[in-house]
This record gives C-alpha cells, sequence and structure tokens, in this order.
C-alpha cells in the first residue's frame, strides 16, 4: 500500500488517506471538520496514521511466529486552557470524526479560547521514507533467522538454545491543525534481536544483543551486521557462564559507554518532562536554574540524529524534533516540552510531544537522551577504583518519578579490585535516587556511545521507540544489590 517513494511526505499522505479508491473522506471536508471542531480552541489537531507491522520469531531452530498487521485511523483533540477532549476511530470518515467532535467539544463549555501558533515547517529528512516489509520478501526474511540459528551453534558447542526476532514498521502520519497548517511523516523502523542460551557443567547462562534503526531491513540482513550481533550474545552467555555472585553493599561504580544511558533516561529524563514540572510531581520540580548533578554533566535531548531509533523529523503535534539541552555542567536549563505544558509554563515547545498511536494523545516524551562526554579515560576510571563494579550493560530497571528512586539489573558486570577488573559477576543491581546520583559523578569519559538501537520507553501506558547514550562514567557511593558475600 505504500506510495511513490518519491513524493513528499504530505503528497504521500494525501495519497494514504484522501486520495485512494476506498478512501471515505477527502481532503477539504477534513479541513472544514478540523476547523469546526477545533474553533475557539486554545490548540489541537486531527493526526491522522496508517501503520504495517511485521514480526518473525525462531526458537530452537523453528519459526514460532510471523504476524502481520495494518492499522489506520484517527485522534482528534481540542485543548482548552489545562483541559484536553480527546476522541479516536480506526474508522477514517466524515461521520466518524463529527461523532468524535461532539465529544471533544463538551470541554468548551460557553468559553473561547485563542489558537496558539502553529509549529515551524521544516525541510529535514533524517531517514528514508522507504517501506522496509517491501524490500525483501517474507521467505528471505525467515531465511536469515533459520542461518543465525546455524551460525550461533556452530561457533561453540556449549550453545544450547537460539532464539531470535526481526521487526519491521512502516508509519504514515499526517497532522492537521484548524488554521489550515498541515504537516506530514512517514517513518520506517527495524529490530533485530538475538538470545543466546549455553550450557556448562548442567549450569546454563544467557546473553543477548540487539539493534535497529530508521532505516531499511536489508542492512540487518547484511552478514557484516547480524553476524557480529550473534558474536555479541555469545560473549556474554559465556562472560555470564564464568560469573559469581555479586557482593552487596555501597561502592563506587564504573558503568559502560552507550546502553547504561537507560538509567540516565529513567532515573533523570522522564524527571525533566514538562508535564511532571508543571505539576510539581517531579523531584526535579522548582530546580531551574539550579545545580542538580555534578560539574561536567551535560544532558541533551536530541531528535534529530539520523536514522536513530528516537529521532523524529516533526513530533505527533507536527513541531520539528531539536537538540535541547537539560542538565549544563551540572546545573538544570530545560525541560521536554510539547505544546501544551509549553504554552501553560510559558516556553516554546520542545518537539516532545509523542505518541504511541492515533488511539492516544500526546505527552512530552524523550527522543535520544544523551549525556556528553567529559576528559577521562576507561582506564583511568578503572585504576583509581579500590573496590567497586564494572557495570558494562544493563537490563531491566524501575524508577519512581516523584522521589527519583530507581532499581536496575546488570546484564554484565564485573568486579574491580585494586584497580583492576577481575572476576564477572551475575544478579548485580544497581540501587539509587537519580537527582543524587547524578551528584556523584565523579569522572566522565571522553567518547558518548549510542546504544545500538533497542529502547522503548513506556509513560501512562503508551509505548514509543527511544533512543539513550552516554560515555562511560565512574560514581561514588551507589548501593549494589548482590547475593554474594
Amino acid at each position: 500500500m505504500s506510495p511513490d517513494p518519491n513524493l513528499s511526505p504530505l503528497a504521500a499522505t494525501d495519497s494514504l488517506f484522501f486520495e485512494r479508491a476506498d478512501a471515505r473522506l477527502g481532503r477539504v471536508e477534513a479541513e472544514r471538520l478540523v476547523q469546526q471542531a477545533l474553533g475557539g480552541m486554545d490548540d489541537g489537531e486531527l493526526f491522522l496514521e496508517y501503520r504495517e507491522s511485521e514480526m518473525i520469531s525462531l526458537d530452537e531452530g523453528v519459526i514460532r511466529s510471523a504476524t502481520f498487521d495494518t492499522s489506520s485511523g484517527f485522534g482528534l483533540r481540542a485543548v482548552l486552557d489545562q483541559e484536553t477532549g480527546f476522541a479516536h476511530s480506526d474508522d477514517i470518515s466524515e461521520s466518524a470524526i463529527r461523532r468524535a467532535s461532539e465529544t471533544v467539544t463538551q470541554i468548551r463549555a460557553g468559553r473561547n479560547g485563542t489558537l496558539a501558533a502553529g509549529p515551524q515547517p521544516t525541510n529535514q529528512r533524517l531517514y528514508p521514507t522507504l517501506n522496509p516489509l517491501g524490500e525483501t520478501d517474507f521467505a528471505s526474511r525467515a531465511a536469515l533467522l533459520s542461518e543465525l540459528d546455524a551460525y550461533a551453534r556452530a561457533r561453540d558447542p556449549r550453545v544450547v538454545q537460539v532464539m531470535a526476532s526481526l521487526s519491521a514498521q512502516w508509519q504514515a502520519v499526517q497532522i492537521m491543525r484548524p488554521d489550515g497548517q498541515r504537516m506530514a511523516d512517514i517513518r520506517p523502523l527495524v529490530r533485530m534481536n538475538v538470545s543466546v542460551v549455553v550450557e556448562k557443567d548442567g549450569r546454563r547462562e544467557s546473553g543477548g544483543h540487539g539493534l535497529g534503526g530508521r532505516y531499511s531491513y536489508t542492512r540487518l540482513l547484511d552478514a557484516g551486521v547480524w553476524k557480529p550481533a550473534v558474536d555479541e550474545a555469545l560473549r556474554m552467555a559465556l562472560v555470564n557462564l564464568d560469573a559469581a555472585p555479586a557482593p552487596a553493599g555501597e561502592m563506587e561504580v564504573v558503568l559502560g559507554a552507550g546502553w547504561p544511558g537507560i538509567l540516565l533516561h529513567e532515573a533523570v529524563g522522564h524527571g525533566l518532562e514538562g508535564d511532571f514540572n508543571r505539576k510539581g510531581t517531579s523531584a526535579f520540580a522548582g530546580l531551574m536554574g539550579q545545580r542538580v548533578a555534578a560539574p561536567g554533566v551535560t544532558v541533551i535531548d536530541d531528535g534529530t540524529l539520523p536514522e536513530r531509533r528516537g529521532s523524529l523529523t516533526i513530533d505527533d503535534e507536527g513541531t520539528p524534533t531539536g537538540r535541547t539541552v537539560m542538565i549544563e555542567d551540572g546545573i538544570l536549563t530545560g525541560y521536554l516540552q510539547d505544546r501544551l505544558n509549553a504554552r501553560l509554563m510559558g516556553v516554546r515547545p520542545t518537539g516532545n510531544g509523542r505518541r504511541e498511536s492515533y488511539a492516544h494523545a500526546p505527552l512530552p516524551r524523550m527522543t535520544n537522551t544523551i549525556m556528553l562526554g567529559g576528559d577521562a579515560t576507561t582506564e583511568d576510571m578503572i585504576r583509581t577504583t579500590k573496590r567497586g563494579l564494572y557495570a558494562v550493560n544493563f537490563g531491566g530497571g524501575q524508577v519512581d518519578i516523584t522521589s527519583g528512586k530507581f532499581v536496575f539489573a546488570a546484564s554484565e558486570a564485573y568486579l574491580i579490585e585494586d584497580g583492576k577488573v577481575t572476576t564477572p559477576v551475575r544478579g548485580a543491581t544497581l540501587i539509587g535516587n537519580g537527582a543524587d546520583a547524578m551528584t556523584k559523578v565523579t569522572m566522565i569519559g571522553q567518547e558518548p556511545a549510542l546504544d545500538p538501537g533497542i529502547g522503548t520507553c513506556g509513560k501512562s501506558g503508551q509505548g514509543v521507540p527511544v533512543g539513550v547514550g552516554q560515555p562511560t562514567l565512574k560514581m561514588t557511593g551507589l548501593t549494589i544489590g548482590g547475593t554474594g558475600g
């Protein structure tokens, strides 16, 4: 169903929503309905979406599941003062939008607002408009998973199980405002995940690796890409096979570069989203201009990185994404804003209004959240640590936004003893408070690294793709939960 890839995003989405033979809504009529429904509001939009998605998974050498799905629909939102009226439907038609209008306009209650100025248009292209599901056939994608399984088993006789998956989606959106402004975006997204289980003397351990971004499926099908992913999953599994139980207690921690930035995302990033700060429920509320992190700590959110999983040409309100400095040299300098919270807080939107789908209202959300580099080396961090933990990679974690407390599990970690990396350990968890932890950063590595393209962020029941990144960091006084002595 993909339109001509040479068309502009606006022309391409016009052909998807208004110009097909089975279309039940014309563009002129849609514009008129939006103007009628949202006249007298402070803000709002009609969000149109079409999406194709696929998931193929393999386990024990067999394709266990393969799904393909298409969805389309609209979300109509009206905003007046602090109130939001929202309705959605999978029926893109005049009658459905009229019914939605009756719902969202109930917030008017005799009042009238002043329509906020629309987003500034952009011509930036951060990713191709291609549909990854149309580039290769299903058979070749399934064959790759089987080849991946055989490759992993041939690499080491201790491999007893291989699980792998390929997923892709192609999302086309158009945003229509009551002032007649229209914006559109076409977003490809692909991902590969590999998990390997190894066994030795009756003990089993696993390791995993994933990668992805807003680019072609054919990139993942390249042996120069998927074989290193398998090698990394196997390496982690073998490290864990020889790991001892992690010790518990307070100690210095060296965090690896790249994906460990998920701690930054969860423990700090969510607390810097505009809605939590406007409502005073964030641990960072009311601290603008104050020191919230150690000197040298600079944290940005950048939605403009080409082909990255968390990047967007425009957010889901039509605002171009940008580079927002949230913490600069330890000082709180900015929050992430959608249009509603920016207007109520008297600041500019930052291009962080995001939604999971047409069935969800936008919220301020992160894109690619990154800590910038410093002047230390990983070797210096380890050499100056008497007793600590080197957490190279993380698994899952959770945070309480109001208190800032977090718990994260390390998927690959080692003891540091007398300035040297020694024993690999398993079962290590990092426990702390996000705002407090950022003040305990004592050394910052020179080169930030980005995660391989696997992040999905949850908030208020909505999941959106995100990216994280950081250099290697040294932190003092974190509590390590473990089972060893």
